[in-house]
């Protein structure tokens, strides 16, 4: 996996400014907390794949939750689109970029993500595409960020199908990432967690101060 990176765009996890659709039930505090987890399982796993690099553009500032051996980048746009595209410009070469919100992911997953694209043709792209219609991972040898990301709409139902779509349009041959659910609301923690539990971010869930399997259903 000579030269190859993964990418983890990130925020630093304070109250009030992630997991903010867990709220209510949950606090904002109880919020941070599970992203906390969830961005530390995500870490975890990257840590131990084999990719030769290992980025994190992150919002705001490193914490205890990052393990030794990342390089950080601060993230850079005034849109997501643009945070992608200069997070990619700034770590430079091939790879794969995922976000916190899949803490379910391995170091075995990562690994044959990356080995698709290990040796493979230029015109080789990776897609993971998320269940709530989003995607979770993306990546390839060669391409213009900016070309990839403009204009392709972020964080709705159809963003996983537009982003397919670009790149399929840009002539790449696609390698699918199995489908994950992302953690989002307090329905996509009770799933991740149930079917997870030795995550953190389980353990995390079962100790929060709500009834989150209520939450769910209501």
């Amino acid at each position: 996996m000579t030269g190859l990176h993964v990418l983890v765009m990130a925020k630093s996890p304070r109250p009030g400014r992630v997991k903010t659709r867990l709220c209510p039930p949950c606090t904002p505090e109880e919020a941070a907390a599970v992203a906390t987890a969830s961005l530390a399982d995500t870490l975890d796993a990257v840590a131990a794949c084999r990719a030769t690099r290992k980025v994190i553009a992150l919002d705001g500032q490193p914490g205890p939750w990052l393990p030794p051996g990342f390089t950080v980048l601060s993230q850079r746009g005034d849109d997501f689109n643009a945070r992608l595209t200069n997070a990619w410009s700034d770590t430079a070469g091939p790879g794969i970029q995922i976000g916190m919100d899949t803490p379910q992911v391995t170091a075995a997953e990562l690994d044959g993500l990356l080995a698709s694209l290990d040796g493979g043709a230029d015109r080789r792209a990776v897609l993971g595409r998320a269940l709530d219609g989003g995607w979770w991972v993306i990546g390839w040898r060669r391409a213009e960020p900016g070309v990839v990301f403009a204009g392709v709409p972020m964080s709705t139902p159809a963003t996983g199908a537009a982003q397919e779509r670009r790149l399929l349009s840009l002539g790449f041959e696609l390698v699918h990432g199995e489908a994950k659910q992302d953690i989002d609301t307090v329905h996509d923690l009770t799933a991740v967690a149930a079917a997870y539990p030795r995550l953190r971010t389980a353990r995390l869930a079962g100790g929060l101060g709500v009834d989150l399997t209520d939450a769910a259903v209501a």
